[in-house]
């Protein structure tokens, strides 16, 4: 556990609230791992399936997005970066961007964006969002060179070495990062104070999802 996560770690007996019934996470496979498991990820990790596939602890991840969206909102929007290299992350981070007013970059991450401050489309976030620890590499080594704390939502065979606040999650399956795209946003904008309560964020997960 980093020293961030250690700091923003739910209070005593909150750990078991569901921020949405167990089952949504399940239905949308927000649990669902891969066939490999990183040393990294063992602790979030709750069983592998007969076919081989790792299963997230769904409990683990609930409790990391409490300390996700607490982390998030202690930002201003617009000196948060998201990256979403992959396909199905692309229009949940463009979503999640637009809710809570910060800034993304899906698909391709062109190196030198947050290094380089010659190039056009120079960045100079005070915290990095990471779809994929993996596919979002460039983007993750950047903000390492440049020392900014970085958030990624993290599969089973994830190398979270430079991830200061890890999100255990299937960050590969187009309901599952629609589901805590939209989940995340809304716990941020109740903890920036922009909305009340649950039933006052009016999009749902289905707005978040990729199209197919």
């Amino acid at each position: 556990m980093t020293e961030i996560t250690r700091q923003l770690d739910p209070a005593s007996g909150d750990e078991e609230h569901f921020l949405i019934p167990e089952d949504v996470y399940l239905i949308n496979g927000a649990h669902i791992g891969t066939q490999q498991k990183s040393a990294d990820m063992k602790e979030f990790i709750f069983k592998v399936r007969d076919d081989g596939l790792y299963v997230l602890d769904i409990k683990k991840t609930n409790e990391r997005m409490k300390v996700a969206a607490k982390f998030l909102s202690r930002f201003e929007g617009s000196d948060i970066l998201v990256c979403a290299a992959r396909q199905y992350a692309q229009k949940p981070a463009r979503v999640f961007s637009e809710q809570i007013g910060c800034d993304s970059l899906p698909g391709r991450f062109v190196p030198g964006t947050l290094t380089n401050p010659s190039l056009r489309d120079f960045r100079e976030p005070k915290l990095l969002f990471v779809t994929d620890p993996a596919a979002d590499a460039q983007a993750l080594k950047e903000a390492v060179a440049v020392n900014i704390p970085v958030l990624g939502f993290c599969d089973a065979n994830n190398d979270t070495r430079y991830v200061d606040v890890v999100v255990p999650a299937n960050n590969k399956g187009r309901r599952s990062l629609g589901l805590i795209y939209w989940l995340l946003a809304r716990e941020v904008l109740k903890g920036t104070g922009k909305i009340q309560k649950d039933e006052e964020y009016t999009l749902t997960i289905e707005d978040y999802e990729a199209t197919l």
